[in-house]
């Protein structure tokens, strides 16, 4: 699978674990930034993960920042994707399996490598349910991007 990744400077450590866990694994990984513990801005990197996989370069990204939380909210202002912040493997396979989660983040000051690595192989092995109902909900949230993106367009203008 092609996978997209990329970190902030507090997920960066954690980030060199999961690209080497990832490439073990027989994926084909790109990284988006960050290359060093300097400080960045996640909205930065996260844009570069989830352009990647909007332009279909990319099958799934994974984004590393402290708590995995401003990761997701960065990636989730962008249409097209959905990022879940996943600490635990239930919501790993869970996020794909029901809300076909595209980017999973995590956070480098929660979790630690082995979780890390078991988190990867439980969101990458899971595949988005074709049951009705999740499908209907995941429809309306491409929906719901579409109704508010006209209703800023209209607030602006």
């Amino acid at each position: 699978m092609k996978i997209a990744i990329g970190s902030d400077h507090a997920g960066f450590s954690l980030k060199e674990t999961v690209m080497k866990a990832l490439e073990l694994m027989g994926h084909e990984v790109t990284d988006y930034g960050c290359y060093d513990d300097n400080p960045v801005d996640f909205p930065d990197i996260a844009k570069g993960v989830c352009k990647a996989i909007l332009k279909k370069d990319a099958e799934r990204g994974i984004m590393v920042c402290g708590t995995g939380v401003g990761a997701a909210i960065a990636s989730n202002k962008i249409p097209g994707i959905r990022a879940s912040v996943c600490h635990d493997v239930y919501s790993a396979h869970q996020c794909v399996e029901h809300d076909n989660v595209n980017v999973m983040c995590i956070g480098a000051q929660i979790v630690g490598n082995k979780l890390a690595i078991d988190l990867l192989e439980t969101y990458l092995q899971a595949t988005f349910s074709t049951e009705v109902h999740f499908r209907r909900r995941v429809q309306k949230l491409e929906l719901m991007e579409v109704e508010f993106h006209e209703y800023q367009k209209k607030q602006k203008g």
